[in-house]
């Protein structure tokens, strides 16, 4: 399970922190955010109002996935005796692998999930949220034992599309005796295929500040002041708030009642062409990377 990221950044891919989420109002996730998948928006730096016209952040960005680093925590999964268990996962998951929903608290996207085991290999997990669909994530190990590949679809956004994505682990234990085959300790290595609606985001000038929409309906309209203002579309946090650096810098910092989850840390080129975009998850005590393209007019 990934875990995805920040605000509005690649973090829409996470129905739970798992994906952290490269979700992009989520990577976010990774990244759920995704890696937690669960998914990857980022909050971007605007020149004052004088300058909105010339403003190199105003635009549509994209993220590069070849510059994706994703956490280094890894990934724990034990299934045994007919119970699946993330240990690593926040919320944390315990539940029996018979295919059925199971309750499961501490989660704004998801109340219930369902993990089924395929085959000996292979192992589906549904999340749900009111009686409706989430997250889907299907776990393929290699034949060699040696890498975990998840095929994930996060479609906690408002407007319900489903953002697509692959991550590949490997294995960096095994689990203990008489554990199924995907049990261990996993390292996060690659993560490809990302639809572009969870890797994209909008950035448009207002006074003072900054607007942000992505393609799922998620975003928010903030000054540069610090304060916390409203979140649109993102369960996992209610409030943003922005700081500018400097000229090129900024930092936007999430929230849930007052609570602090994610901060972002974006430097834009000075070509304005691309930006960096450094996740820090404060509930996973994890750390993310990435680039972002400005696509032409």
């Amino acid at each position: 399970m990934v875990a995805w990221a920040s605000t509005v950044g690649v973090d829409s891919m996470a129905a739970d922190s798992r994906f952290a989420k490269l979700r992009p109002r989520r990577v976010s996730y990774v990244v759920r955010s995704s890696m937690q998948v669960k998914a990857f928006f980022f909050a971007l730096l605007l020149w004052p109002a004088v300058l909105f016209a010339q403003s190199p952040f105003d635009g549509t960005w994209v993220v590069a996935p070849d510059s994706i680093q994703l956490p280094k925590q890894p990934e724990v999964y034990l299934l045994q005796n007919g119970v699946y268990e993330c240990s690593s996962c926040v919320p944390r998951i315990k539940v029996k692998a018979d295919g059925k929903a199971y309750p499961v608290a501490g989660s704004p996207y998801f109340t219930t999930i369902a993990v089924q085991v395929i085959n000996d290999t292979s192992v589906q997990i549904t999340e749900k949220h009111a009686n409706t669909t989430v997250y889907t994530e299907t776990d393929i190990l290699s034949s060699d034992g040696s890498a975990l590949v998840q095929k994930v679809a996060d479609s906690a956004a408002p407007n319900g599309e489903p953002v697509i994505a692959t991550v590949t682990y490997m294995r960096l234990s095994p689990g203990p005796a008489g554990a199924g085959s995907i049990s261990g300790s996993w390292q996060a290595k690659s993560f490809e295929g990302a639809s572009e609606n969870g890797t994209t985001v909008t950035y448009h000038s207002i006074p003072d500040g900054l607007e942000a929409t992505t393609p799922g309906g998620e975003g928010y309209s903030a000054k540069f002041d610090g304060k916390d203002y409203p979140l649109r579309g993102e369960p996992a946090h209610n409030t943003v708030s922005l700081k500018r650096v400097n000229a090129n810098t900024m930092v936007e910092i999430d929230k849930q009642d007052g609570v602090v989850h994610y901060q972002v840390r974006v430097a834009v080129s000075r070509d304005g062409k691309a930006m960096s975009v450094t996740e820090f998850d404060n509930e996973r005590g994890t750390q993310m990377t990435y680039a972002m393209k400005k696509r032409p007019q």
